[in-house]
């Protein structure tokens, strides 16, 4: 065999020894799984979804489908796509893109009938299922901005929850003190600041294991922020706490979009915070991918040998970085105490930090991607309170379950293999 060949054969053997089945084998799972939940044991009656509110600037009347009949278009279809992802992950070693999108919707889909079929009201408002997962999603989208603005600059934050909670005890606090929300939100950023500070100190400076250093800050928050809340926020003047009573920002709705049906309350009715993340995320892409800057920031990411040889000071870049996206996790951290709920308690972000990890990871490290994994995670969040009410013989732990089960298959690459920036967690010491 000429050495040619053996190059050939050797390159296809690599090929197949890289090549994952672990998408194409839970797509199957999946499907199968609509087949028997879907169709045989799915209920016979239909499913209402209500579109429009009352306000809406256009009514848009129920959507009402049958339960079976949606059950078995969904289990051909994701069939269909399951045998689609075999087939190209035999010839090619990956799946189109579109296959697992279109997958994931259909199957969505198909679930939501399928549970709303079998509730006792059957019906849900898609609205209240959007709205309500923004509450989820805001913190979620800042988190995961945060993550970003750090790894692609080389350096893994793990202590996104502790900002997001250093932020929302700090806007609580003093917010109640000044009467101002607005003063209370840049404090909020600024205690961000303080802990991304921290990290960026030992773990950059004094070169301690990134890792080690996100978690101890995430303790270190956790415990400063309850011994806080125990000793001042607790402290009674008059018989009010008033030092968690925090003013909170306004909606702001926007006239005529935010009277769309679905899109218009939950993008266009929002508070600053709100605006401020769909600023974010579009900002943060078209800086990453579209200027300078984002150039140098990627190029410190992925090889900051090379980039330190062109003149780039990797250190000081991933510094800024490491600043900027506490800024960031701590004006969400906010959203908890100016928007979502009235005062602070102790540990109140309920590891929505660590969910914001796996929306990176999900996203693939992409602004956009993070943000809409984000969304995807505040849906199936929301989910089980709605379904809850509306009287489904699901059990609530399982419904519960759901974004922690998606955050496992968004980290363990069932979803696709998510490849982190180069030189993500390695510190660098200039020769």
């Amino acid at each position: 065999m000429s050495i040619a060949a053996k190059t050939k054969t050797l390159q296809h053997a690599d090929a197949v020894a890289v090549r994952s089945w672990k998408a194409p084998i839970l797509l199957g799972v999946l499907a199968l799984f609509a087949v028997v939940v879907f169709i045989i044991l799915g209920p016979s009656g239909h499913a209402t979804f209500r579109i429009s509110q009352e306000n809406d600037l256009w009514q848009v009347p129920n959507l009402v489908v049958p339960a079976k009949g949606v059950g078995i278009v969904v289990s051909i279809i994701c069939l269909a796509l399951a045998y689609l992802a075999y087939s190209q992950t035999k010839s090619t070693g990956k799946i189109a893109k579109w296959v697992l999108m279109s997958f994931t919707v259909v199957f969505v889909i198909g679930l939501m009938v399928w549970i709303i079929g079998g509730t006792t009201t059957q019906n849900i408002t898609l609205v209240g299922l959007f709205t309500g997962a923004m509450l989820i999603t805001t913190p979620l989208v800042f988190g995961s901005m945060s993550g970003v603005l750090s790894e692609r600059a080389g350096v893994v934050n793990i202590a996104i929850e502790g900002q997001l909670l250093a932020g929302a005890f700090t806007a609580a606090l003093v917010s109640s003190v000044t009467h101002n929300a607005f003063a209370g939100l840049l404090a909020a950023a600024v205690a961000g600041v303080l802990v991304s500070a921290l990290l960026a100190l030992f773990s950059i400076k004094y070169i301690v294991n990134q890792i080690i250093v996100g978690v101890v800050l995430n303790v270190l928050v956790a415990g400063l922020t309850g011994f806080l809340f125990e000793k001042i926020m607790k402290t009674k003047v008059n018989g009010e706490t008033i030092y968690n009573q925090p003013t909170h920002l306004p909606d702001l709705p926007i006239p005529l979009l935010s009277q769309i049906p679905i899109i218009g309350p939950t993008f266009f009715r929002q508070s600053i915070i709100g605006y401020l993340m769909i600023i974010l995320v579009v900002a943060l892409w078209f800086g990453l991918f579209r200027t300078r800057w984002g150039l140098r920031v990627r190029a410190v990411g992925e090889h900051p040998k090379a980039a330190d040889t062109v003149g780039i000071n990797v250190n000081r870049t991933r510094v800024m970085n490491v600043l900027l996206g506490g800024a960031v996790a701590g004006i969400g951290g906010a959203y908890f105490t100016l928007v979502a709920v009235s005062s602070f308690s102790k540990d109140m972000t309920g590891g929505l930090g660590f969910i914001a990890l796996a929306a990176l990871i999900f996203g693939r490290w992409n602004p956009i991607g993070a943000a809409l994994a984000a969304l995807l995670f505040g849906v199936a969040g929301n989910l089980q309170s709605i379904l809850s009410l509306a009287g489904t013989p699901i059990d609530g732990q399982f419904l519960a379950m759901l974004p922690y089960a998606l955050t496992i298959l968004a980290v363990s690459g069932f979803v696709g293999k998510a490849m982190s920036p180069a030189a993500s967690g390695e510190p660098y010491v200039k020769e």
